[in-house]
């Protein structure tokens, strides 16, 4: 179970860190690059997303206002009927965690594979996301933090259950636009509540949503080397080098260019996206998204390519950043 924290879209004021931090797939917070215009992405009281000093329009003619070109937008979750094997998992869950927040819980969501309708049966994990009316105290953390134990030792259909948390003040907190609102308008599914993407506007790719997301990699990852290293349990050893190396193949996006306009969905859209930019990390990057699915490697093995890969990336944001 994870809670948000400084740069995710559960990076913020959040509660306490249950077990993992909240690091993949989520945020770095950035507020250093947003100014009051940052708000007219959301829903209520604007005409058009953009307007931040990260200015969507860099790459366009300067004579021309985003208003004369299309702009390109982020992907919205494709809304799917969700796959029958997964159905009475999700229903436990909500009434679980129902069960253990009561009026604490704002709005519960799904994201990961099973919004998508993409989930495996056996292979996949649940992945929910809870907004709260404010932190969890240390007794109330405690008692959430046996709900998904519990959703797996009763379904058999998911391989792990992860619960990421986040503070309803911080969600809506404009310095968090980029890691929350991305995350909740464009990754997850609201199955309780009130929706809080429909409050956002859809987001234009950009190197500001993907540090946002993604910004963290390096603490996460070297975290997940110490972890894998000091793993007996074959079991916990794999489920580490699955994750690490998801976060990883994603962690990749940050990378990316200001006219960059594809926006990765798939592990191996992030794969090949990548690929196409550094022809020469190819073998490296193919082989995480192989342990993303089926790890293989020993643990010796895999965390050296993890700290070679971590390290190329840091040294080549540093050079960009200094260029």
């Amino acid at each position: 179970m994870r809670a948000s924290d400084p740069h995710c879209p559960k990076r913020c004021r959040t509660p306490p860190t249950l077990s993992v931090p909240v690091t993949s797939r989520k945020k770095s917070s950035i507020a250093s690059t947003i100014d009051d215009s940052c708000k007219q992405h959301f829903v209520v009281g604007c005409s058009r997303p953009g307007g931040t000093r990260v200015n969507h329009c860099a790459i366009l003619d300067p004579m021309k206002s985003c208003r004369d070109t299309a702009p390109t937008f982020i992907k919205a979750l494709p809304v799917r009927p969700l796959q029958p094997e997964f159905i009475n998992l999700i229903d436990d869950a909500r009434d679980s965690v129902l069960q253990e927040l009561g009026a604490l819980l704002d709005s519960l969501y799904l994201y990961g594979s099973v919004p998508r309708a993409m989930a495996q049966p056996g292979k996949s994990d649940l992945d929910l996301t809870l907004v709260l009316s404010r932190p969890l105290s240390s007794q109330e953390t405690e008692s959430l933090e046996r709900v998904p134990s519990n959703l797996e030792a009763g379904h058999p259909e998911v391989t792990k259950v992860d619960l990421d948390l986040g503070v309803l003040e911080d969600v809506l907190n404009p310095a968090n636009l980029y890691s929350w609102g991305y995350w909740l308008k464009h990754e997850c599914r609201c199955i309780y509540g009130s929706d809080l993407a429909l409050r956002f506007q859809a987001f234009q790719p950009s190197p500001t949503v993907a540090k946002a997301v993604n910004g963290d990699y390096v603490q996460v990852l070297r975290d997940y080397v110490t972890r894998i290293s000091l793993a007996h349990d074959e079991d916990a050893t794999r489920r580490l080098k699955k994750e690490a190396a998801k976060k990883l193949v994603r962690a990749t996006n940050v990378l990316r260019l200001e006219a960059d306009r594809l926006w990765p969905e798939s592990l191996e859209e992030y794969a090949k996206f990548f690929s196409g930019r550094f022809p020469e990390m190819a073998e490296q990057i193919e082989f995480f998204l192989e342990h993303a699915k089926t790890p293989s490697a020993t643990n010796n093995v895999f965390n050296q390519r993890l700290v070679f890969f971590v390290d190329w990336m840091q040294g080549l944001q540093c050079s960009s950043a200094s260029a």
